[in-house]
């Protein structure tokens, strides 16, 4: 078949003229392939699905009946542009509530069509080409996707259990540093679990103004913080003058799919990342910015669902640790990073943490995510779906079966 005459023409940020005829495989495709491969050749064997990452229930029925309401209301049918004011007000009523932090709902919060658009439009307001983003590794590409896009390019930020899944900030060299006008974060930690301390997020602070970056601190997991309380970057001195940071429904209030979120901070940031969106979309549906306010205006939503996420991680922990994972219950997330197996006693090696992923899906049913960025890992989610605690208690059994099963050896 002949290449279509535009194949020259793709741009370079997505392939340039070998823009879809690459053989690699998206890492979360071939977990696909292979749960699919799994069922297919066992199909009487429940698949454990340790794999997904998003909440396995519904919003809440209060939730669910303002956004029943609100659809039929025609004074919702119109564009939303950067948000209502209804919407902006509840978000800073949650961050008072929340966190102590006081905000301008009009100059200082905006909200997004979710987290993951906000991470793509924030480089659009700071980065032209040479410019350098600094990024932590595992972590969410998005914000890095674009930084490319715009012709900047991106320094990879390692998180080591050594250096307890932080950045080490003080070892970036001083060329990237004077180049850099991004310091893109995410805590708690997707996926290693890690929450941010006081005292990181001071260091923070203090790099960014010696350095005149710009943090955009990714929140989506904050309502998933298992300390005594969560901690917004924004509770620290300093760091609104600094940075912004980026919240969303879809974890702590069970909105995945309603794509709604806000961005706060530094009232000229939040105030550019509006002109960029003005020219991106045209807002999200007033009927889910609604059904929004009610949700942020309960603070028992993101209390139960942290309940119960802290519950499973805790089953999960005493079931891994049984079979010889290393493990301990992380701080934040609905996420286990764990250590992946080096290799079966007798059996196969695993090179890297997605063959061992592998193994476990085709050979086992069992489904994780692979990590190889900074090490090999495995991730393991508690978001599978599950009626009660019998159901999970059953769960955990069923999983402690199949992996006392196998003879793992580690490094």
């Amino acid at each position: 078949m002949n290449d279509p005459y535009f194949q020259k023409l793709f741009s370079s940020r997505i392939g340039g003229p070998q823009y879809g005829k690459g053989s690699d495989i998206y890492k979360f495709e071939k977990i696909k392939r292979a749960k699919r491969q799994a069922m297919a050749k066992h199909p009487a064997r429940p698949l454990m699905d340790f794999g997904i990452g998003e909440n396995d229930e519904m919003a809440p029925e209060p939730v669910r009946r303002v956004m029943a309401r609100e659809i039929d209301r025609p004074e919702n049918r119109g564009y939303a542009d950067n948000g209502i004011d209804a919407f902006k007000e509840a978000a800073a009523r949650c961050m008072q509530r929340e966190f102590q932090v006081e905000l301008d709902p009009t100059r200082e919060v905006n909200h997004c069509i979710g987290s993951k658009t906000a991470l793509a439009m924030l480089p659009a307001t700071l980065v032209d080409p040479g410019d350098v983003t600094l990024m932590t590794v595992p972590g969410y590409p998005v914000a890095g996707t674009h930084t490319r896009y715009y012709g900047g390019e991106v320094y990879r930020l390692p998180l080591l259990a050594e250096n307890g899944f932080l950045p080490r900030l003080d070892a970036v060299p001083a060329g990237v540093r004077r180049r850099a006008k991004l310091l893109v974060l995410n805590y708690p930690n997707s996926p290693t679990g890690t929450v941010a301390t006081r005292d990181f997020y001071a260091q923070v602070v203090e790099f960014a103004r010696e350095n005149e970056v710009v943090v955009v601190q990714d929140a989506a997991h904050l309502m998933f913080s298992y300390g005594d309380r969560p901690l917004s970057f924004l509770q620290v001195p300093g760091a609104r003058e600094v940075g912004v940071e980026v919240h969303s429904l879809s974890k702590g209030w069970h909105m995945i799919g309603w794509r709604l979120g806000w961005v706060c901070g530094h009232a000229r940031l939040v105030g550019a990342l509006a002109d960029v969106k003005d020219n991106s979309d045209s807002g999200q549906f007033i009927a889910i910015q609604k059904a929004g306010i009610a949700a942020l205006d309960d603070p028992e939503i993101p209390r139960r669902a942290r309940q119960k996420y802290r519950r499973r991680l805790e089953k999960l922990v005493v079931t891994l640790r049984a079979c010889g994972f290393e493990c301990r219950m992380p701080g934040g997330t609905y996420f286990l990073y764990v250590p992946s197996p080096a290799a079966v006693e007798g059996g196969p090696v695993f090179d890297t943490a997605e063959t061992a992923s592998q193994y476990l899906i085709t050979r086992h049913s069992i489904c994780t995510v692979p990590w190889d960025d900074a090490g090999a890992y495995l991730r393991f989610s508690v978001t599978y779906e599950a009626a009660d605690e019998a159901a999970e208690d059953a769960l955990m059994a069923e999983t402690r079966n199949r992996l006392e099963s196998i003879r793992f050896l580690f490094p």
